[in-house]
Formats: C-alpha cells, structure tokens, sequence
C-alpha cells in the first residue's frame, strides 16, 4: 500500500490525514474515497481546475501530465510546478504528500 499524506486543509481537511492506497488510484478517487471532498466539478474528466492538487514530495514518481491537464492547470489558481490535477495524477509506488489549495476556480459556484 502507498501513504498519501493529506496537509491541514481549513474546510474539506483541517487535522490533515494519512491515507492508504493501492498503485493505479487517482489521488481524487483516494480523497474521495476517505471522506475528502475535494472539488471535482467536471466529474474527473480533466475539463476543470476544482481537483487541482500540489504534490509536495513524490511528484517525480507520477507519470508525466499531458498537454490538455497543463492546459488546464494554467487556469488553476495557486498553480506551483508541482502542481497536478489529482483526477489525472495516478498512484505508482511512492508515498506521496499532497496539499490542497485554499481556493479553487470554480465557475458554477461564484455564480451563485
């Protein structure tokens, strides 16, 4: 099992967690999977930034992004070069400590 280390989020995480998790899991899934609900607006279908996540240690051991997550992640908000889209960042063998943005772009909920 791998270790994902969840940093104090003031909403969705504010102890911080460890989390177990098996290899080929998107982070999105595991967070969601143990009660962090994290913002996926576009259902995990990499059309958004809601999920957007920065992996502070462990970034190297995750497949490279593609060009349309980049393209996304230019949109995100706090974008850092270790930043990723958690729906499209999928678990190899490293334990990973993630941190959750305090903000999120999400266009449905600033109109309302």
């Amino acid at each position: 099992m791998i270790q994902i280390v969840v940093l104090p989020h003031p909403q969705l995480c504010p102890e911080g967690a460890v989390l177990e998790a098996e290899a080929g899991t998107s982070i999105c899934d595991v967070l969601l999977a143990n009660d962090i609900e994290i913002e996926h607006a576009c259902e995990k279908s990499c059309a958004c930034t809601t999920c957007h996540v920065i992996i502070r240690e462990g970034f190297k051991s995750l497949a490279p992004s593609d060009e349309l997550e980049d393209d996304m992640l230019d949109k995100a908000w706090g974008l850092e070069a270790e930043s990723r889209l958690s729906c499209q960042s999928i678990l190899t063998d490293t334990d990973l400590v993630v941190e959750i943005p305090k903000y999120t772009i999400n266009h449905a909920r600033e109109h309302h």
